[in-house]
């Protein structure tokens, strides 16, 4: 055989199968017995075959690609994600594509066109925004565009997040239940529907309350500006006494110039909460109070509307916000 190409044909003669079942067994979803697979991936790995997966996606028209679209890796809220989904993905059938972008980037559409270049079946956007005119292409061609983590003023594209104005309500309801006075808020890029919505939904839990924001500076969801911000906020006489930061990598830093630098404590000189309750907040040197997103059940609800969409072109797109928990520890409570 080495010297002629190794075809489906020549695996099913040596499996004892048909050409269409060592097909089935080579097709993402596609179904087959034990005892097929067992004998065809035998046959196949002696004789040296490879399934051309190209040219099965100009057969079917569909290439098994999603394209994941993602601004940063820093915050270690998005490499988690992206294990969740390649996993879930892969389960599928599917294979991720990954590219990342700048995270300010106002349109990500130079390098959505070579994502379509790839004939992907659909298309994920973690935290980035999309122009108008190429979700209407993508539409177009029958590509679903789901946005992660962030939404958009464009109705057909679904968004999954997590309740941000819901969370950021809860983290002002803490503060303020805790007795904190001065509260205080560090923002995201202000770009950022995550960063709007959690804003809004922090100084709707204040007014409640008959309160205003005490200080407001802004990190733009990097870390050494945080630290900045946390410098500026923090260096003056009567400095705020409690401080919600738009998410958690921010959070990390704003600590770190309290105790570090400023000599402050947590949280008898400044409560902080953030918004994520990524793994690190657990960690002993942060006990951070956290909004949890709730991760597993935004990475599933991805995969769900993504799939449908791409069975079904007609089905209407989706817009969820789930609701996560505020998680209490010691960076917030004042002991008694």
């Amino acid at each position: 055989m080495a010297s002629e190409k190794v075809t489906s044909s020549h695996v099913a003669k040596a499996a004892g199968v048909s050409q269409s079942a060592v097909s089935r067994v080579f097709t993402p979803g596609a179904s087959a017995s034990s005892k097929t697979i067992e004998k065809v991936r035998r046959a196949a790995n002696e004789l040296g075959y490879r399934p051309n997966v190209l040219a099965r996606s100009l057969i079917t028209g569909k290439s098994r690609i999603i394209g994941l679209v993602v601004a940063y890796l820093n915050n270690q809220f998005y490499p988690d994600f992206m294990e969740k989904l390649s996993k879930g993905l892969q389960e599928e059938g599917y294979h991720v594509l990954v590219m990342m972008v700048e995270q300010t980037a106002v349109n990500t559409d130079d390098l959505l066109e070579k994502i379509l270049d790839y004939q992907a079946d659909g298309i994920v956007l973690a935290s980035v925004a999309m122009s108008s005119q190429l979700a209407s292409r993508c539409s177009a061609e029958g590509v679903p565009v789901v946005l992660f983590n962030r939404t958009q003023d464009n109705d057909t594209l679904s968004s999954i997040t997590s309740d941000n104005v819901a969370g950021g309500r809860k983290a002002a309801e803490h503060l303020i239940q805790q007795g904190y006075r001065r509260i205080a808020y560090i923002a995201g890029w202000s770009g950022a529907s995550t960063q709007r919505d959690r804003e809004a939904g922090f100084c709707e839990g204040l007014a409640a309350a008959g309160r205003t924001l005490f200080a407001r500076e802004e990190g733009n969801f990097h870390f050494e500006e945080a630290k900045l911000a946390a410098r500026q906020m923090f260096s003056v006489d009567e400095r705020p006494d409690a401080v919600f930061v738009c998410n958690d990598h921010m959070a990390f830093a704003v600590m770190d110039v309290l105790r570090d630098e400023l000599g402050l404590r947590i949280p008898q000189d400044v409560a902080v909460v953030g918004y994520d309750d990524v793994p690190a907040a657990a960690w002993g040197s942060y006990k951070l109070t956290s909004v949890r997103q709730p991760a597993n059940r935004m990475v599933e609800q991805t995969i769900a509307t993504l799939l449908t969409q791409i069975e079904n072109e007609d089905a209407p797109p989706r817009r969820l916000a789930l609701d996560g928990p505020l998680v209490v520890r010691s960076s917030s409570v004042k002991s008694k």
